[in-house]
């Protein structure tokens, strides 16, 4: 059975403009641990592939065990240009935790 990054965590994400916020909130101290050292900007640039165009900067927040991604150039120019069925980014989080984990 393939474990997934939403066995380890929950999600939540939202949108300012084209820029899509990717918050990743572990079930346990020790998912923090394990998600902190290995879900990386890079990686989580490359689990989305097209959909973030731009830079991935990642954000630690140790006292509520969770990791928060700043996605640029990821809406399709923003909720009011975009021709994507979720141009707000709404869906980015449930994409990124199901992201097959080792």
């Amino acid at each position: 059975m393939t474990k997934r990054l939403y066995d380890l965590a929950y999600g939540r994400s939202g949108d300012k403009g084209n820029i899509a916020n990717i918050s990743v909130i572990a079930r346990t101290p020790e998912a923090y641990q394990d998600i902190k050292a290995k879900l990386t900007a890079e990686r989580v640039k490359t689990h989305l592939g097209n959909l973030v165009r731009g830079k991935v900067i990642r954000y630690e927040l140790d006292n509520i065990e969770a990791l928060n991604f700043v996605c640029y150039e990821a809406l399709d120019g923003g909720a009011t240009r975009s021709l994507r069925i979720d141009g707000l980014g709404k869906s980015l989080a449930g994409a990124l935790l199901y992201m097959e984990w080792e």
